[in-house]
């Protein structure tokens, strides 16, 4: 984590995408901190001249190696974090959005330590970032109001 990231100065911004096959989504389990072994979205930070989409696509390809197709934005999530004394430490706002699954096998990797596809009732039971539970709600939602013929 570069130290931009921790006790930023503002917002930093990342973009994440619910990609969903087959009636699932997949998750993956974060590898680094914060929030390291919790499932969550792939996703990350949006680049300098990079759309939201574009970003979450790219890391969609960098952290799990799968193609999608964006069918629609989701909400934004704020993951704010204090330490001890108060003072901020993380800070991100990240857009959440939709997504069919086009190609690509997940793997594993530095960033995604373990990979599931879930179903709505998987979820549950599940260790998971803060909100990620309603994001999936209205992936679900999206996905079926789009569902091809």
């Amino acid at each position: 984590m570069t130290s931009d990231r921790l006790y930023p100065s503002r917002p930093l911004l990342a973009a994440s995408v619910a990609v969903i096959r087959d009636g699932r989504i997949l998750l993956a389990a974060r590898g680094k901190p914060p929030c390291e072994g919790l499932y969550s979205l792939p996703g990350g930070m949006v680049e300098t001249g990079e759309s939201l989409g574009e970003a979450a696509l790219r890391e969609l390809r960098e952290e799990v190696g799968v193609e999608a197709e964006l069918i629609g934005m989701i909400a934004p999530v704020e993951f704010i974090e204090r330490d001890a004394q108060g003072h901020i430490k993380h800070h991100v706002v990240i857009a959440a959005h939709a997504a069919r699954w086009v190609s690509g096998e997940p793997q594993t990797g530095p960033e995604a330590k373990d990979i599931r596809w879930v179903t709505e009732r998987d979820i549950v039971d599940l260790p998971m970032t803060a909100g990620l539970s309603s994001i999936l709600e209205q992936a679900f939602r999206i996905a079926r109001e789009r569902a091809r013929p």
